[in-house]
């Protein structure tokens, strides 16, 4: 699929409803509720909702400055941004049991980063038969 660029807009629209109920949903909970055991499990859907929102049109930048032999696709571009949704969240998880060191940092991107890399190997490497423009008739 050697498509063209995609446009920002449909990027654009995803990351503002997702920042918006993200971090708006992020102030309410810490603002006006108490840490009990829904309102945590909230924290994490909106941190997830509300970093990946931000990331996304950086992610975007990045892949319409920095281009690709064969330019990214949308559900790259998405991909990418959620595995940084993931990221922020799994680090506040591991905040609570107070397990963050730089070696935890270091070692999630890292893994985060080998599983994007081995992903877009295999997307490259996927064979696609060649179209031929003959027209062979007996």
């Amino acid at each position: 699929m050697d498509g063209p660029q995609p446009t920002f807009r449909p990027f654009g629209i995803s990351a503002l409803i997702l920042v918006v109920i993200g971090w708006g949903g992020l102030y309410f909970l810490v603002t006006q509720t108490y840490p009990y055991v829904w309102p945590r499990w909230g924290f994490f859907v909106l941190a997830f909702m509300a970093l990946t929102g931000a990331v996304l049109p950086i992610v975007y930048f990045l892949h319409r400055r920095f281009p690709d032999e064969k330019p990214a696709e949308a559900h790259v571009i998405t991909r990418q941004a959620l595995w940084f949704g993931v990221y922020g969240a799994t680090l506040a998880w591991l905040q609570l049991g107070r397990l963050v060191t730089i070696y935890v940092i270091l070692g999630l991107a890292g893994g985060l980063i080998a599983i994007e890399y081995f992903i877009r190997l295999r997307e490259k490497a996927h064979w696609k038969p060649p179209v031929s423009d003959d027209d062979q008739s007996s």
